[in-house]
């Protein structure tokens, strides 16, 4: 099963604000019991929505491009881990092993061909696969 950790952005994250060198080693010494234990498979932090943008898509087909900032920090993501464990409480023993103080992070299920149920067709997860398999060897993983 795989999990996304989705880590809440807030005023400090937004504002450009980095972590302490402090942060970092705690940060750098979590991925690196993760990558041990073989549950890690990404994890990033992210610059603040001023230097992002967002993409709305109209019923017509059409779309618009809104650049950041955006307004409200607390329904911003400032990072993530994609993590690939065994259980919904597995997931949740690691997160609460993270290095944080005064924050929230969210924990999301990813879902797999088999949550989509009929409208996975066969062709349509042959597909996908074919994608995973050269997505992957184009990156290294």
């Amino acid at each position: 099963m795989r999990f996304m950790v989705i880590v809440k952005g807030n005023e400090d994250t937004e504002n450009g604000v980095l972590p302490t060198e402090q942060e970092l080693t705690e940060m750098g010494a979590y991925n690196e019991e993760l990558v041990k234990a073989g549950v890690m498979l990404a994890g990033e932090g992210l610059l603040p929505s001023s230097k992002g943008a967002r993409v709305r898509f109209d019923q017509d087909g059409g779309s618009t491009v809104i650049d950041g900032p955006f307004g409200e920090t607390k329904e911003l993501v400032a990072g993530f881990w994609i993590l690939e464990v065994s259980s919904r409480e597995e997931v949740l023993e690691w997160v609460r092993k993270a290095p944080f103080r005064g924050a929230e992070v969210e924990v999301r299920q990813v879902a797999s061909a088999e949550d989509f149920g009929d409208a996975m067709t066969p062709e349509l997860r042959e597909q996908e696969d074919r994608l995973r398999t050269t997505s992957a060897a184009r990156h290294g993983s």
